[in-house]
């Protein structure tokens, strides 16, 4: 079964990395990514932006240079970004903003709305919140009013969830991500968004997952695969997530 990784990172030394709450990441190179997953039939990706690299863009070029058409890039932007920067990174492959409130690295949420607005205008990014569910109560007024949005890592948290639930009933996606950083049940999570919105789940990697309490496992994928027939856990696996950054 094909696999488009909607979340993964790479960490390359040739470029600025920024320490993060006392943190900096070992180096997890495209190179390195592409031996990891060369028997899980990966076959296309989106590179997300880390705290640790800020509003850094040169890794991100050379990365998607690296990776080839089928990756994309999930970028951090200061809000007073130019027109011309954002159209030239559509051009390179860029295709949504991040938001993380979590970490920070990112341009603050009070500018979540009017940004996330101005890039969807202008080039047809959605936005990507790195969030626990607690805390996106806090903004779901804004997200309701936007037009294309994610949260990573199932909201990570189980406090909140059913309002996590209530965005994905209006459209907002949810990446099948980071099983070993969250504090819910997976599979609990899985299937509840799932009935919600069977087009929600994007799974992704994760890779190298800094900071989890355990690392993306192959066995992640099989959990899926298990939980879900084939033609549902291709959605979640492949499709979902092909969709929502290519189509």
């Amino acid at each position: 079964m094909e696999i488009f990784d909607s979340h993964l990172h790479i960490i390359n030394r040739k470029f600025p990395l920024y320490e993060n709450q006392g943190y900096l990441p070992k180096p997890f190179t495209c190179e390195d990514y592409l031996e990891y997953v060369k028997d899980l039939n990966v076959v296309g990706g989106a590179v997300v932006s880390g705290s640790f690299q800020k509003f850094d863009q040169t890794y991100l070029e050379d990365a998607l240079k690296i990776l080839g058409k089928n990756f994309v890039g999930v970028t951090q932007l200061p809000y007073n970004t130019s027109d011309e920067e954002i159209i030239r990174l559509n051009d390179i492959g860029v295709k949504a903003i991040r938001f993380n409130v979590m970490r920070g690295g990112s341009e603050d949420v009070s500018y979540l709305e009017s940004f996330s607005k101005r890039v969807y205008e202008l080039v047809g990014w959605h936005t990507e919140l790195y969030i626990d569910s607690k805390t996106l109560i806090e903004i779901t007024p804004i997200i309701k009013e936007l037009p294309a949005v994610s949260v990573d890592h199932l909201g990570l948290v189980n406090e909140g969830f059913s309002n996590l639930l209530s965005l994905v009933d209006k459209g907002v996606k949810v990446k099948a991500t980071g099983f070993g950083r969250v504090d819910l049940d997976v599979k609990s999570a899985l299937l509840s968004i799932h009935n919600v919105n069977p087009h929600a789940l994007m799974f992704g990697t994760d890779l190298p997952s800094t900071r989890a309490k355990r690392p993306f496992q192959d066995s992640d994928i099989e959990l899926i695969k298990s939980i879900f027939d084939e033609e549902q856990a291709s959605k979640i696996l492949y499709k979902n997530s092909f969709n929502w950054y290519f189509i």
